[in-house]
């Protein structure tokens, strides 16, 4: 027995050829979109329009009291933006206005916390916290096969390097 799988287009469903031109639609923000990006598949002759319909915006973050400590990002229409500028042209202004340096990248790596269920077992150089060691004792086979399905080596309680790192009673 075989399988056959057939492609179909995100935005009207049809069933998409061998011979179509599939066109990947990344939707990086929507009001509707919860969980982050999404892709969507479709033919060139669907989303041909896309160019046509786009418009000229402006994208701000505001940052006030009212974002409690967060900004807030405001999408408005270029000519609605250029507007709000009633001293200087808003072309003027923005070629004159302070430049805003990118936040730095943080140096090193984010640390890795090994007392979380997430990372515990996992090798490292660095002390194993009681609270590592705990969780590999308690939770061996959840460890262990999380390790497994990683591909990196797992905790073998008979190894006495492991049952010193980890406290397991020494075998007889």
């Amino acid at each position: 027995m075989g399988k056959k799988t057939i492609h179909v287009s995100d935005f009207s469903g049809t069933v998409l050829q061998p011979d179509d031109e599939v066109v990947r639609v990344v939707v990086l923000e929507h009001p509707d979109l919860v969980a982050g990006p999404v892709q969507l598949d479709a033919t060139a002759t669907e989303v041909e329009s896309i160019d046509d319909a786009a418009l000229d915006v402006a994208v701000v973050e505001i940052h006030d009291r009212h974002g409690g400590g967060e900004p807030r990002r405001v999408v408005l229409t270029a000519s609605e933006f250029d507007a709000l500028a009633t001293d200087v042209p808003m072309a003027q202004l923005l070629k004159t206005a302070e430049r805003v340096r990118p936040p730095k990248a943080r140096k090193g790596a984010e640390k890795i916390d090994y007392g979380t269920i997430e990372h515990a077992g996992k090798p490292h150089r660095g002390r194993v916290t009681e609270e590592e060691a705990r969780l590999v004792r308690e939770q061996l086979d959840e460890v262990n096969k999380r390790l497994a399905d990683a591909g990196i080596r797992q905790v073998d309680p008979a190894d006495p390097e492991h049952a010193a790192r980890y406290g397991f009673p020494a075998e007889d």
